[in-house]
């Protein structure tokens, strides 16, 4: 690149990167509303401010390098991110996450081209700018991708999804699901009849058994309340041998928080203190034993520290599971 062309260059990076600060912005005042504790809150309501003060950087820099003022970037990113938000609801929330990270990445990336512009150009100021700006969107970065694995990982992520990402995502289940199971076992048997002949039939004649017992078992427990039925289904496919169907709806209890309190993997829970309770959460290793306390202390208790805590805890295990 001729050194006569760094300086229009440079313009035109900052002003692609004005652009997508405010829309990070933007984006980040919406997953304010998203945030599971008063920790995460904070800190995307932080993240919010500087990135707001990154825009009147760069800003501040485009005009000190002979760019006119834009009065339009503003109200552009504005509208992306209400675009964003409003599009993404019908995404499952990983792929609302994932959008976000490409933002960062495409934030990071230029910034790097800019500090690379703005040495050849010898900017001093751009640099150390576009420094700042480097170390910034890195840690973004990193923030995204534990939330992303904490989203793999199943558990107490940063951010909740909204009610229509829950659906888009599959998060919702019902009380028939384990009839949904049999069926699809069922279905499978079928079509493993065309292939295997009659060895095959018998097996699908077992699990159409299965079926019709599990007719006989749901209409047993319809007159119960959700968390009644949900914990009948669950003794009924033990006593069946359908383990698979038991830990699906096992795990149905535990998200919604209706486990009883001694199946949690914490014993003695109800007499806890917080800080007690804060101290054995911290002891935990899985996943899967974090979000079956933090189900229950939301549902039941729902003291914000013991929460806020699970979500520390469950981060710390996401970014070991992400390299982060």
């Amino acid at each position: 690149m001729d050194t006569r062309t760094v300086i229009p260059t440079l313009i035109n990076q900052l002003r692609a990167m004005q652009l997508l600060t405010r829309t990070e912005v933007q984006i980040a005042r919406v997953r304010v509303l998203q945030a599971r504790t008063d920790a995460v809150r904070r800190e995307l309501k932080e993240n919010g401010a500087n990135a707001e003060r990154r825009a009147e950087r760069i800003g501040a820099e485009l005009s000190a390098l002979g760019g006119v003022p834009d009065v339009v970037t503003p109200a552009i990113g504005r509208v992306v991110a209400l675009v964003k938000s409003t599009v993404e609801q019908a995404q499952p929330v990983d792929e609302a996450l994932l959008g976000d990270l490409t933002l960062e990445h495409q934030l990071l990336d230029r910034a790097r081209y800019v500090r690379t512009l703005a040495q050849r150009a010898g900017r001093r100021t751009t640099e150390r700018l576009a420094d700042e700006l480097v170390t910034a969107h890195s840690a973004t970065v990193d923030w995204l991708t534990t939330v992303l694995a904490e989203e793999a990982l199943g558990g107490v992520a940063a951010l909740a999804p909204t009610p229509l990402q829950r659906v888009a995502g599959g998060v919702t289940r019902v009380v028939g699901l384990p009839t949904r199971f049999a069926v699809e076992r069922f279905n499978h048997a079928v079509a493993a009849v065309s292939r295997t002949g009659d060895k095959a039939r018998e097996g699908a004649e077992d699990v159409a058994e299965r079926v019709t017992r599990f007719g006989t078992d749901t209409r047993e427990v319809v007159s119960a309340g959700r968390d009644a039925a949900l914990a009948r289904a669950e003794q009924v496919a033990h006593r069946d041998g359908a383990d698979d169907t038991a830990e699906a709806v096992h795990e149905t209890r535990r998200d919604l928080g209706t486990l009883d309190v001694d199946e949690l993997p914490i014993r003695g829970y109800d007499d806890l203190t917080a800080q007690n309770a804060i101290a054995a959460i911290r002891e935990l290793t899985t996943a899967k034993d974090i979000n079956a306390v933090v189900a229950y202390e939301e549902h039941h208790k729902n003291r914000s520290g013991v929460v806020s805590a699970a979500q520390t805890r469950f981060a710390a295990l996401a970014k070991d599971s992400a390299g982060v």
